[in-house]
């Protein structure tokens, strides 16, 4: 199947007199006739749902229709993106162990993995994306796990080089976990150029409408876990908390990644979505691969209207020819990249924040990524926690206006930005 055919039926097929849409099963619990069948599910011996914490089949069919849209072998639907890119991470790394990541990610990323997970025992280190090779290769030590990129980083719009980072991470025998929420596998398929674990906040794009917030995780079943075991002792060794079970073994390759996140990460966290919430970001995807074209040309008009605007002092929107990740972006994402734009208005923070005040159509939120148009000044909101230096660090001025462009009528959009920018 295409990816828009994947976008409807992918994931689930109803059998005879089943319900066609996805069905929600808000149940808590499930029901079994003997306690030897629910003893096999405890062991992992036999497939099916014993608590919703774990897992459910709501979320799971769900969860099946992204991994196929991303080309991957299994995946896994969490409580948040945030909880995605936590799970992803400590599903291989632990106390003592180092992680590489782009410098150029989400500001609550950047603080999970710098902060919280720094507490935790787990040392970062954090690179310019365009690094130099030898400023890569020496990042990497004997202890590092993984390393971490976003296809399209939120909000400095840095094109992630996917490919090499991925050929730098398997020299050293880890995996890549590339977060690929904003240009969705509608736009871009991070395991075809060498990613092995695909994270996504579903909340955006996938969702679409900003009535659900949701993670999830795909594994490409591509990364040998076994071939580099005294690496990955988690899925390599058997896990006494499960019974002995090798996960590696047991599951291979396409299956041990999530698994193990499954059987240890959510039975021990809890960071479930809602089987509500999976109905409802299974609404979104139905429409995904009609909303992203509609998302890339409205962004790329009102990016090209911004350029040409005497009162914006730059943009960032790797659709433009004149942005520095123009070839990368033709690259990675041939079809388009995103709606989102990142621009600077002359004047400063005081002049953003007097442009966004008058904003009619654009609503400022904290959300971004959906078919409403919105604003955002991230130093002031999402990357508030971080310093002056962590932002340039982070392609994130303190000037920055975030807009994302919805799906209405970009004649408005843009006599929108236009009235906006007069007040200035």
């Amino acid at each position: 199947m295409k990816k828009e055919t994947k976008c409807i039926q992918a994931g689930y097929a109803p059998g005879n007199g089943d319900p066609r849409m996805i069905p929600i099963i808000q149940s808590t619990t499930f029901k079994y006739d003997t306690s030897e069948d629910m003893g096999k599910l405890f062991d992992l011996e036999a497939e099916g749902y014993f608590y919703t914490r774990l897992q459910n089949p709501t979320n799971d069919y769900v969860a099946a229709k992204i991994a196929a849209l991303e080309g991957g072998t299994a995946g896994m639907l969490t409580s948040s993106g945030q909880a995605a890119t936590f799970f992803s991470v400590f599903n291989l790394a632990g106390c003592g162990d180092h992680v590489i990541a782009s410098s150029a990610i989400y500001g609550g990323s950047y603080n999970l993995f710098n902060v919280t997970m720094r507490r935790m025992g787990i040392d970062f280190t954090f690179l310019d994306p365009d690094c130099s090779d030898e400023e890569l290769e020496a990042a990497f030590k004997p202890n590092t796990k993984c390393v971490f990129g976003e296809t399209i980083a939120n909000p400095a719009l840095i094109v992630f080089d996917i490919e090499r980072f991925a050929k730098a991470a398997h020299a050293h025998g880890v995996p890549l976990i590339v977060d690929n929420t904003f240009a969705t596998p509608i736009n871009c398929r991070p395991i075809e150029w060498g990613a092995d674990i695909v994270t996504h906040s579903t909340t955006k794009y996938m969702d679409g409408h900003d009535a659900a917030v949701g993670g999830c995780i795909v594994d490409s079943g591509k990364f040998d876990w076994m071939a580099h075991a005294d690496k990955f002792p988690g899925l390599t060794t058997p896990d006494e908390s499960y019974h002995g079970i090798t996960y590696a073994e047991k599951f291979g390759m396409g299956g041990a990644f999530i698994t193990k996140a499954t059987a240890q990460l959510m039975r021990d966290l809890g960071s479930i979505q809602a089987p509500m919430n999976a109905f409802l970001l299974n609404l979104g995807l139905e429409s995904l691969a009609v909303r992203m074209p509609r998302h890339c040309s409205n962004a790329q008009k009102a990016a090209e209207f911004l350029a040409a605007h005497e009162k914006v002092k730059s943009v960032t929107y790797p659709g433009l020819p004149t942005d520095k990740y123009y070839e990368r972006a033709k690259k990675y994402m041939p079809d388009g990249t995103c709606g989102v734009i990142s621009f600077s208005v002359r004047g400063g923070r005081k002049a953003a924040e007097k442009f966004m005040a008058h904003l009619k159509v654009a609503m400022i939120a904290t959300h971004v990524a959906d078919a409403h148009t919105c604003v955002l000044h991230p130093a002031s909101s999402t990357h508030r926690q971080m310093s002056d230096e962590e932002l340039v660090a982070a392609g994130v001025g303190p000037d920055m206006i975030r807009l994302s462009v919805g799906i209405e009528n970009i004649d408005d959009i843009i006599d929108d930005l236009k009235q906006a920018l007069e007040q200035i």
